[in-house]
């Protein structure tokens, strides 16, 4: 599934979730060749399963904006964000609500019975 909401014009972020944008884009164009080199599937399958143009252009669009409110600060505000990014950033890897991450294993819950 694909967040889509990042599609949306309404949609607003901040710059620490700028590397979470770039990587989403980069998967969304993986995805995108990936299915229009799978040969095999229906095209209704194809085309329910492809990212729109226009997803793929809103967050190109989202991303720039925050690249040049970026490159329009000061080297010394750039630096001061950068290190407060940082700090978000580490700060989000250590919170856990419990949800598996992305390619990280699934917990085995399964009893040990006896043999």
């Amino acid at each position: 599934m694909r967040f889509r909401c990042v599609g949306c014009g309404h949609f607003r972020t901040d710059v620490s979730y700028l590397p979470d944008l770039e990587a989403y884009l980069a998967d969304l164009l993986r995805n995108r060749e990936r299915l229009a080199a799978f040969a095999t599937a229906d095209d209704w399958a194809k085309s329910e399963a492809m990212p729109s143009d226009q997803e793929i252009t809103r967050l190109r669009r989202l991303i720039k904006c925050v690249r040049e409110d970026l490159d329009s600060l000061t080297e010394e505000d750039r630096a001061e964000i950068q290190r407060a990014v940082s700090i978000i950033r580490r700060s989000r890897q250590t919170v856990s609500l419990g949800m598996p991450r992305v390619g990280q294993p699934l917990p085995d819950f399964r009893l040990e019975r006896p043999a």
